[in-house]
């Protein structure tokens, strides 16, 4: 072959390789996993995590708005809000746009926050609260008052102490109906409950020894045990 007729095909293999790569993906799942900041989002792709800044793209998903908890993206010229914690939207190929669907698995994952820690949002017997991940916490623990706001009848738990840095402290251990992080839902999940304020619920071993954790770079992976 010669050289310019080599040159050539090297080009249209180029060009074709080019082309393919800006078609958008059809068929994808896609959910808002957590973000950074006002303008940088976890985008889960058909289970992969993507980091991206307003503006970016990954595999023909573009992220364009980013606020309170839920993301625009654009796809295939269409917007498509995506809300954090929430099943992904699949991006439909017939032309139908975005359909909710049931979670591509039983994996959570969840972005590195402030300080190395890791957050991301949820619910507690179906009333939001935001996570952060303790795994030196045996049980999850919130304090009296987010109790009281999503309604947890605590009282009712059995009374006991806890040993902390500043002493004994009285709580009272109760079972939460359902614990959802991400996709992921588990049933009868211990808690206790402090009469301290806390910003965050703090997400324990009993919710977390039910998963394989690992760390992928910037983001942790819960993969729900069989």
């Amino acid at each position: 072959m010669r050289y310019g007729a080599r040159r050539g095909l090297l080009l249209l293999t180029a060009a074709l390789g080019a082309a393919l790569g800006a078609i958008p993906a059809w068929g994808q799942n896609v959910s808002l996993a957590g973000s950074m900041g006002s303008d940088k989002a976890l985008l889960m792709i058909d289970g992969q995590p993507r980091m991206l800044a307003l503006g970016a793209s990954s595999q023909g998903v573009t992220l364009r708005r980013l606020a309170d908890g839920q993301a625009v993206v654009e796809v295939a010229g269409r917007s498509i809000t995506l809300t954090l914690g929430a099943a992904p939207a699949r991006v439909d190929g017939g032309g139908g746009g975005a359909k909710g669907g049931p979670a591509a698995d039983s994996e959570i994952v969840l972005p590195i926050g402030p300080g190395g820690h890791f957050s991301g949002a949820g619910a507690i017997n179906g009333a939001a609260v935001q996570f952060l991940v303790d795994t030196g916490a045996t049980t999850i623990a919130l304090s009296q008052g987010e109790a009281n706001r999503i309604g947890l009848d605590w009282k009712r738990g059995k009374p006991a102490l806890s040993a902390t840095a500043n002493g004994p402290v009285p709580v009272y251990i109760i079972n939460l109906t359902s614990v959802r992080l991400g996709p992921v839902e588990v049933a009868n999940v211990e808690a206790v409950v402090l009469p301290s304020d806390m910003p965050m619920v703090l997400l324990g071993n009993s919710f977390l020894g039910r998963f394989s954790m690992r760390r992928d770079g910037d983001v942790m992976r819960l993969a729900k045990k069989p």
